[in-house]
C-alpha cells in the first residue's frame, strides 16, 4: 500500500467510515491507464464536419450546432427515439451522426489493436476514451506523435463529458496545462469557434502549447496569464468555461509520491482560497446562461463541496445543474461542507471514486449561470489587424500557390481573412478571436508556415492539422517497420520505402495509417526529410 499521510488517511477515514477498508484498498490495486482517441484525426467517412467547416457551417455554427449536427438530431427526434434508439428507423443516421465520436473510436481502436497489440478497454464515461493495460507503451509510437490519441488519466476525461462543447461556441480552459481537457474540447468543437486554452506558469503553457499542436488543433489561441488579467478582458464572453483547478492532489497520491509528501491541511486551506479566487474571475468571464464545470483531483471537501459552496453563496446568479452521469458516479456530499451545506444543490455534484470506478478520483461540478445565451458578448472586429489588402496580395504571391498545389480544397484556406504576420511567420486566427492586446500569447492560432525568400515553407503544426484526404499529395508509411522509425529521426527517405500519392514533385505530406504525421519534400525519387529537429527520436 501507498504510504499515505497518517492526517490524510485519519480524515478519509472519519468520511468515509465502513467505505473506508474498501478506498485504502484501492491504492494496492494496479494503476489504470488511460488515453483518449481524438476526433479531429477521424477520416471524412466519419467525420460530420470538416475540420476547418464550410461558410454555411460556421455560420450555422453561431447557434451552437453545426447543420448537418442538427439535421441528424432533427431526423432521430422526428421520430422519437433520441431516448430510445433501438427503434429508430434511421438508427445508422442517428449512430452516425450524433454518436460518431463513438464510432470513430471505435475504429481506432480496432486499428490500432490489430497493428500493434495494445490491448484497449472503453472508459464507460467518456466517448473517445479506453483504458490501456500497463504492458503498452502507446507513448513510444508513431500514432501517439500523430496526435491519433491523447495519453489522460481516465478520470480527468468525465470534465469535458459534463461541459458538453458544442461546434460554435466561445469556450476557455483556465488552467489547461498540460492540455488534455483543451484538445478534448477542441475535438467536441470540430474546428469550428472560439477556444482559449490559458496557463499561468509559463514552462507548463509551452507544454500545453506543443499538445495543441500535436493534436492538430486549428480554432485555439495559447495564452500564458492569470486569471484575473483574463477577467478584464473576456467580460461575460465565453459560453462555456473550464477550470480544472490547482489543487492539493490528493487524487494523485497512488502515481506521484511528491504529491503525498507535499500534501498538509494548510496545503489544503491554502489551495481552496486560491480555487475560489479564479472561479470569481471564471465568473465575470462567463456569458448569461453558460455552463461552467469546476474540478479538482482531490478528495478533500474544504476544495470541493466546500469552495462550490462558498462560490454559491457569493454569487447567487449561478446554481449547480443537473445533469446525467454514468451510474458509478458518486453524488457530492453536502454533508462534508457542513450543515449549511443543505439546500444548494450540492448533491447535484459528482466524485468518482477510486474504490467504485477505475480511476484515480475526482470532484466535478456543473454551474449555471442564470440569464439568456442570446445577450453574450460578441466577439469585436479584429479586421484592423488581419493582413491589409497590399500586405495580404504580398504574403499570398508565395502562400497561395503552396495551398493551390498542395491541399485538395485550397478555397477553404484561402477564403479566410483572418491573417496575421509576426515577423516572418503567417498565423490563421480563429474566427471568433476578440482583441487580446496586452496579453500574453504563445500560440495565437493555427501556425500556417514561414515565408522566406520567394517561397513559402509549411509548418509542422499545419500538417498535423490536415487529414490525409486534404492533401493533394501523400506518402503513406507503415506504422511498423523501418522507415517510419527513420522518417521520425529526420532521415531523407527514397522511394524504396514508399510511392507518394497524387504528385511528381514538392511537398508531401506524410502519413501513418491514414494519419497525419508531417512533411517532405519529393523530388527526383528522394523524399527530403522536414520533420521537426526537436521532435525527432533519438
Amino acid at each position: 500500500m501507498a504510504d499515505l499521510p497518517v492526517r490524510f488517511e485519519e480524515r478519509m477515514k472519519a468520511l468515509l467510515g465502513e467505505e473506508y477498508p474498501a478506498f485504502a484498498a484501492s491504492y494496492d490495486k494496479e494503476r489504470v491507464q488511460g488515453l483518449r482517441f481524438n476526433s479531429l484525426k477521424f477520416p471524412d467517412r466519419i467525420r460530420i464536419q470538416d475540420a476547418v467547416g464550410s461558410r454555411e457551417n460556421r455560420e450555422a455554427g453561431k447557434t451552437g450546432e453545426a447543420k448537418e449536427i442538427r439535421e441528424a438530431k432533427a431526423v432521430c427526434e422526428a421520430k422519437a427515439v433520441c431516448e430510445a434508439r433501438a427503434v429508430c428507423e434511421v438508427k445508422a443516421v442517428c449512430e452516425a451522426k450524433v454518436t460518431w465520436e463513438e464510432a470513430g473510436a471505435a475504429e481506432a481502436a480496432k486499428q490500432i489493436g490489430q497493428e500493434t497489440g495494445f490491448t484497449l478497454e472503453r472508459i464507460p464515461w467518456v466517448k473517445e476514451g479506453y483504458y490501456y493495460s500497463g504492458s503498452s507503451r502507446p507513448g513510444k509510437h508513431p500514432y501517439h506523435e500523430a496526435g491519433l490519441y491523447y495519453i489522460q488519466e481516465p478520470s480527468a476525461m468525465a470534465v469535458v463529458e459534463l461541459l458538453d462543447p458544442r461546434p460554435g461556441e466561445r469556450v476557455l480552459d483556465l488552467c489547461a496545462a498540460p492540455g488534455g481537457k483543451s484538445s478534448h474540447i477542441a475535438s467536441r468543437m470540430k474546428g469550428s469557434g472560439f477556444l482559449l486554452s490559458n496557463e499561468i506558469h509559463p514552462a507548463r503553457a509551452r507544454i500545453l502549447s506543443q499538445n495543441m499542436e500535436r493534436m492538430g488543433v486549428r480554432n485555439a489561441v495559447v495564452s500564458n496569464e492569470d486569471a484575473q488579467s483574463l477577467a478584464g478582458t473576456f467580460d461575460h464572453f465565453f459560453h462555456k468555461i473550464v477550470v480544472d483547478a490547482p489543487c492539493s492532489g490528493e487524487g494523485m497520491f497512488r502515481k506521484d509520491e511528491e504529491a503525498r509528501s507535499q500534501w498538509s491541511e494548510e496545503h489544503v486551506k491554502m489551495c481552496a482560497a486560491r480555487q475560489g479566487e479564479i472561479l470569481d474571475h471564471a465568473a465575470s468571464m462567463l456569458a448569461p446562461g453558460g455552463r461552467m464545470v469546476y474540478s479538482t483531483c482531490t478528495f478533500a471537501p474544504e476544495e470541493n463541496e466546500g469552495t462550490v459552496l462558498a462560490f454559491l453563496r457569493r454569487h447567487p446568479e449561478f446554481c449547480t445543474e443537473q445533469v446525467p452521469a454514468y451510474s458509478g458516479f458518486t453524488k457530492g456530499k453536502p454533508q462534508w461542507a457542513g450543515p449549511e451545506a443543505e439546500g444548494w444543490g450540492l448533491e447535484r455534484t459528482f466524485r468518482i471514486m477510486p474504490h467504485i470506478l477505475e480511476g484515480e478520483g475526482h470532484f466535478m461540478a456543473v454551474l449555471r449561470k442564470e440569464g439568456e445565451p442570446e445577450t453574450a458578448v460578441k466577439a469585436g472586429n479584429r479586421e484592423q489587424l488581419y493582413l491589409d489588402g497590399r500586405k495580404r496580395k504580398e504574403v499570398f504571391r508565395d502562400y497561395e500557390p503552396f495551398i493551390r498545389d498542395t491541399l485538395s480544397e485550397p478555397d477553404t484556406f484561402l477564403e479566410r481573412k483572418e491573417y496575421v504576420l509576426f515577423g516572418d511567420q503567417l498565423y490563421l486566427m480563429p474566427a471568433d478571436m476578440p482583441d487580446m492586446k496586452g496579453l500574453k500569447i504563445l500560440r495565437p492560432g493555427l501556425h500556417m508556415g514561414t515565408l522566406k525568400k520567394n517561397r513559402f515553407e509549411p509548418s509542422h503544426a499545419l500538417a498535423l492539422a490536415l487529414r490525409k484526404e486534404e492533401a493533394q499529395c501523400f506518402w503513406e508509411l507503415s506504422p511498423s517497420g523501418d522507415s517510419i522509425i527513420r522518417y521520425l529521426k529526420g532521415e531523407a527517405l527514397s522511394e524504396d520505402a514508399g510511392t507518394p500519392e497524387g504528385c511528381l514533385k514538392g511537398w508531401v505530406l506524410v502519413c501513418t495509417g491514414g494519419f497525419s504525421l508531417g512533411w517532405a519534400k519529393y523530388a527526383k525519387g528522394m523524399l527530403k526529410n522536414h520533420y521537426p529537429k526537436g521532435l525527432r527520436w533519438n
